[in-house]
């Protein structure tokens, strides 16, 4: 029960590894603050939480919208008196060559991806210091922020900032007891009905083999956001199967 007693706000728990995050740190005692785009999603997500016996609200949010993210951390604090950790995994994946890459699409991945981490991370961390007690912020980076791959010029780029804005986050953060790290998951299977088999190079590439399940990323964001993370900030997680250490993405 290292989260007894613990308010989390979670961006994108609504699907995927913000869901397998606000699951665990849930079963671990945290009152969950569901927060995502898609209000089906984060109905659902608050009656699995419920049923298992959880604490847990949701809050339909557009996390590249300042007034809404201020409104999430809001309802945290009248909902349950405070925040203690911010878990951030709202994100958007999309593929596009370079050469032929949109403004919309560049706007539309960093706004979401980096930007809504961003705007996330200071609206909680204001609560945090006016608090006085510190806090635990973890972002959802991506081995895409790493290194570069093809397609991803928006999404790595945007992924990239993100493990910066939690080196910068950690520095300026530490003298009130924030402490800010980030997980980079690899290939991870969270849509099983449409992404099929790992892909060709990351077979070869990866020691492991094998898409990593949302609940293998969430143990790491646990950590993160655990008292247990005593002595790390500032650092990016690598939880890919190997991935980062072994060679270059490509495909």
């Amino acid at each position: 029960m290292r989260f007894e007693n613990k308010v989390a706000l979670i961006t994108g728990a609504g699907h995927g590894i913000g869901q397998a995050i606000a699951t665990k740190l849930a079963s671990e005692g945290a009152k969950i603050l569901v927060v995502d785009i898609n209000p089906d999603q984060a109905s659902a997500a608050v009656s699995a939480l419920r049923d298992a016996g959880a604490t847990a609200e949701a809050c339909i949010t557009d996390v590249s919208k300042r007034a809404d993210v201020e409104a999430a951390v809001a309802k945290a604090v009248e909902l349950w008196g405070k925040l203690d950790i911010l878990a951030c995994s709202a994100g958007l994946m999309d593929r596009e060559p370079f050469l032929e890459m949109t403004d919309e699409l560049w706007h539309r991945v960093i706004d979401t991806n980096l930007y809504g981490g961003f705007l996330c991370g200071q609206a909680a961390a204001k609560q945090m210091v006016k608090q006085g007690s510190g806090g635990r912020i973890v972002y959802v980076a991506s081995n895409s922020g790493i290194f570069g791959g093809r397609g991803r010029a928006a999404y790595g780029a945007s992924k990239a900032g993100i493990i910066n804005l939690t080196q910068s986050m950690a520095i300026e953060l530490a003298e009130h007891n924030i402490y800010v790290n980030a997980v980079a998951p690899g290939p991870t299977l969270t849509r099983p009905e449409v992404q099929g088999e790992l892909m060709g190079s990351a077979q070869t590439r990866m020691p492991l083999g094998r898409f990593g399940t949302p609940a293998e990323i969430a143990g790491v964001a646990a950590f993160l956001a655990s008292d247990e993370c005593s002595f790390t900030t500032g650092h990016t997680y690598a939880a890919d199967g190997g991935f980062t250490v072994a060679g270059l993405m490509e495909g």
